[in-house]
């Protein structure tokens, strides 16, 4: 096996990252810095990384249906909730979440300790399609709408949604928006943008996941038909 397949699958980094990892000659093999890509380690061999010694995981993949007032991080400095406390029990391995929703913002949030995958899903040229749930202080136009898909202009760029429509059997000021931009805290600021506040902000589905059955600040553990699904766009992306 290829070492920077092997530093993905023990959660260390996606693939790209991993070879950038080798050629700063921050990874041993056998007491030895090895930099040359495309280096191949063995089962016997001893492979460590920032003064720990590495193994294979067993890939995992959690759903979560994230709740208010946690953090989408791995660690908070000022001890805050993250979404770590929540699915602390779900596997013994560490897990990463793919991708960040701020912590207001509420809904699907996928963890994983693939780090090949994850880099990929969060990489604009995959186009992760992601389905929100927003709630506004007032009531949303038509035109509004039209002007989300067209295009709004924001400090960064400008960003688009690929629809916006009202949610069935609700007031107008609730919109469901589909895109594939992942920018900071973007459905907020384009709404923002056009003079709206966002009140409530929902993911409901995340690469074609969703949190159908989770309650909120619950998790599941995706199913093998599932974990296929994602491995095979991976793939295909490549």
């Amino acid at each position: 096996m290829r070492l920077n397949r092997y530093l993905a699958q023990s959660g260390v980094a996606s693939r790209r990252e991993a070879d950038e990892l080798i050629k700063a000659g921050v990874v041993t093999v056998n007491g030895k810095v090895v930099t040359e890509l495309g280096t191949k380690v063995y089962p016997a061999d001893k492979v460590h990384y920032g003064g720990q010694r590495l193994s294979r995981e067993q890939p995992r993949y959690v759903l979560l249906n994230k709740p208010k007032d946690f953090l989408t991080t791995t660690d908070d400095p000022r001890e805050r909730r993250t979404v770590m406390h929540l699915v602390e029990s779900a596997c013994p391995e560490r897990l990463y979440p793919v991708g960040r929703l701020d912590r207001n913002t509420t809904g699907v949030l996928l963890l994983t300790n693939d780090g090949d995958l994850a880099k990929r899903l969060t990489h604009p040229s995959f186009g992760a399609e992601k389905l929100y749930h927003v709630t506004l202080d007032k009531s949303v136009t038509k035109a509004d709408l039209d002007k989300l898909v067209e295009g709004v202009e924001l400090e960064d760029g400008p960003a688009q949604a690929d629809e916006a429509s009202f949610v069935e059997g609700t007031s107008k000021r609730e919109v469901g928006l589909k895109l594939h931009m992942g920018r900071n805290r973007v459905v907020r600021r384009m709404f923002e943008a056009l003079g709206y506040d966002v009140v409530k902000l929902d993911r409901v589905m995340f690469a074609g996941l969703t949190k159908k059955d989770i309650p909120r600040g619950k998790w599941r553990h995706l199913s093998e038909k599932e974990v296929l699904f994602l491995t095979k766009r991976k793939k295909a992306q490549r």
